[in-house]
């Protein structure tokens, strides 16, 4: 169940929702809604059919993988760039994995009729979703290699760069327990690599609350795969988008 922010309005810093011309912004704006994103809530569930699109404002969403032995593992994260539900757009009415909030924070929610709406009347709509999408699968492919080549150290270093640039700087709520279900590492190994990070001066971690000291440091922990899957961002794909003309389409 969504659960609504009774809070003042929340800036919109979603990157898709910014990236669409006014009139289409005001258009979805109506038919939005404001809900909290709480750690470890469950957005979608795998072959569930889901209703709504989300668009995080602040925060980050996994979906993972669930496998027999109880074990999960993250195919892919969420966070400002982005929108949960992007499946709608190729025809798919079901989750392909289990959505779960990792870090805390807020988004717009769209029902899945709406955004459909919205795509009918702005040809620039279904470019900008589109062109997310494609970012995304492009970020699929790049952590398959990732998670198959490089080390422990690497690839929790590589997830928190992301989080820390999701989260503007900020420090973030995240266990090393969750980090372990998201990454499909033994829970003694992430804390071995934080402890390391610790100790280097890349980070400063203290009761679940974890903030990048030095972006450089830890990037030299990294694997060139924060630089490539950062690379692939919507701002950079979406010139010809705003190009688009904003009239209702035929």
């Amino acid at each position: 169940m969504l659960r609504m922010s009774d809070c003042a309005p929340k800036p919109i810093s979603n990157r898709v929702l910014r990236t669409m011309p006014p009139e289409a912004q005001t258009f979805l704006a109506k038919r939005m809604t404001t809900r909290e994103l709480i750690s470890g809530e469950v957005l979608y569930r795998t072959n569930h059919p889901f209703e709504d699109a989300i668009f995080p404002h602040r925060g980050i969403i996994s979906v993972l993988s669930d496998v027999e032995s109880g074990y999960s593992v993250e195919k892919v994260s969420i966070g400002e760039e982005g929108f949960a539900g992007f499946t709608a757009l190729l025809g798919g009415d079901v989750a392909l994995g289990r959505a779960v909030v990792q870090i805390d924070g807020y988004a717009s929610v769209i029902r899945l009729q709406d955004l459909n709406e919205a795509i009918d009347s702005f040809a620039c709509v279904r470019k900008v979703l589109l062109l997310y999408s494609r970012a995304l699968i492009g970020q699929l492919m790049e952590l398959v290699a990732c998670n198959s080549l490089h080390s422990a150290t690497q690839r929790v270093s590589r997830w928190l760069l992301h989080a820390n640039d999701r989260m503007n700087g900020s420090d973030f709520q995240l266990t090393q327990e969750t980090l372990s279900h998201i990454l499909g590492l033994r829970r003694a190994t992430v804390s071995t690599v934080c402890s390391q990070l610790l100790k280097s001066g890349a980070i400063r971690y203290s009761r679940g609350t974890i903030s990048v000291l030095d972006n450089a440091l830890l990037r030299s922990f990294s694997c060139q795969c924060h630089d490539r899957i950062a690379a692939i961002n919507l701002p950079r794909q979406i010139g010809s988008a705003e190009a688009l003309t904003n009239n209702p389409a035929s």
